[in-house]
């Protein structure tokens, strides 16, 4: 039996409705939102967050967290948190495994450094390229046709604001023309997803930090040890029994005031002592270098050689190769939508960590260079 409560406040034809319909034949035993889950999982930019910075950078341990298993962990705490409020919790899944798709590849230091490269002078919101992610880069065009609940639900997921309770905005959106991630979304369930990002990443960042010593256990506030836990699966524990108890009790999505004390307590060490400590800091720099690179030597290339996609193979590189298949595959979309200065940054905003390590690598050392030696070495013998 769900609770009186939580009622979403737009009409249901409004959350299911799809951004640029296609005939389905038939009727989906998933459902609207299990369907749009599984549409973004067995997406391309799905699968590349196994290779994106969650908060430690290209990790040797693989027992750190990634940004595929970050997002699994909102879709799951979210899910959970749905059932227990007589919510969807399909709807819940789909925003949550979506929800970080349009992150830039080394993180957040990584979406600072791609800013002063977006088009047209625009703010960079991973959230709001989430959403030009699964509407249009995905399927090279196609999009991921999702419902509009999952849509607006990934465009204001926005964790890095910290209420201690939120109820969904009662306004219906025209999604493509936001600027910016101020507002809620219209659904319980997306309210939810917000609420699990913070959940999913302040007990877990705190566990990579010690498993890679740059903390030590003793170090963490003794009033959030003490509330909370001193391990993530007690912090997660703790956080989502009281938002759910909470929000029974109150009608909104939020937590009670000595757990969201101790919770501000936890998240302003993290910031401290994680996020913007010069370990991590210390990388801008070299992020920078490594963006710059790729973006002059792409955005050299597509003034060069354009829409004629066969030309891009004169480079003799793998990175010049497949831009140049990457325009071939967009060039009808972007032609359509005047949208010729998205091509470098929609490229590089999509590659992994690993992906853009090599690729500057190449760049700054094209392979043609050890061919010719190799060449030279035959004749010799």
């Amino acid at each position: 039996m769900g609770n009186l409560f939580f009622v979403n406040p737009l009409d249901d034809t409004v959350y299911r409705r799809r951004r640029r319909p296609r005939p389905e034949e038939g009727t989906d035993p998933r459902g609207a939102y299990f369907r749009d889950a599984t549409a973004i999982i067995h997406s391309y930019p799905f699968r590349r967050l196994k290779h994106k910075t969650q908060v430690f950078f290209i990790p040797e341990n693989d027992h750190i967290c990634t940004r595929i298993e970050h997002v699994m962990h909102v879709a799951t705490i979210a899910a959970t948190i749905c059932r227990a409020l007589g919510l969807d919790s399909d709807l819940a899944w789909a925003i949550g495994v979506g929800h970080d798709l349009g992150h830039a590849p080394f993180g957040h230091l990584g979406e600072e450094i791609l800013a002063s490269y977006m088009p047209r002078g625009r703010t960079f919101h991973h959230e709001l390229y989430s959403l030009r992610v699964v509407d249009l880069l995905a399927g090279y065009g196609q999009g991921l046709n999702l419902t509009y609940a999952v849509r607006e639900g990934i465009a204001l997921h926005c964790g890095e604001r910290f209420e201690r309770e939120i109820v969904p905005d009662r306004e219906e959106r025209v999604l493509e023309d936001l600027e910016g991630v101020e507002g809620y979304p219209s659904t319980w369930e997306g309210c939810v997803v917000r609420m699990s990002d913070r959940i999913a990443y302040v007990g877990r960042d705190l566990e990579d930090a010690l498993q890679l010593r740059i903390m030590r256990r003793e170090d963490i506030p003794e009033r959030a040890v003490q509330i909370l836990g001193s391990t993530n699966s007690e912090i997660i524990n703790t956080l989502v029994r009281d938002l759910i108890s909470y929000s029974l009790d109150h009608g909104g999505i939020g937590f009670s005031e000595p757990v969201y004390e101790a919770f501000m307590a936890l998240l302003d060490f993290n910031y401290r002592a994680i996020y913007r400590s010069p370990r991590l800091t210390s990388f801008h720099e070299y992020f920078e270098r490594i963006l710059k690179t790729l973006h002059d030597y792409l955005s050299e290339l597509f003034e060069r050689y354009g829409w004629e996609v066969g030309r891009y193979a004169r480079e003799h590189n793998r990175l010049a190769r497949q831009f140049g298949d990457f325009v071939g595959k967009m060039s009808t979309v972007y032609q359509e939508r005047s949208e010729e200065d998205w091509v470098v940054f929609d490229y590089i905003a999509g590659m992994t960590d690993e992906f853009a390590l090599r690729s500057a690598m190449e760049v700054m050392m094209p392979r043609r260079f050890s061919l010719l030696f190799e060449d030279v070495i035959e004749e010799e013998e």
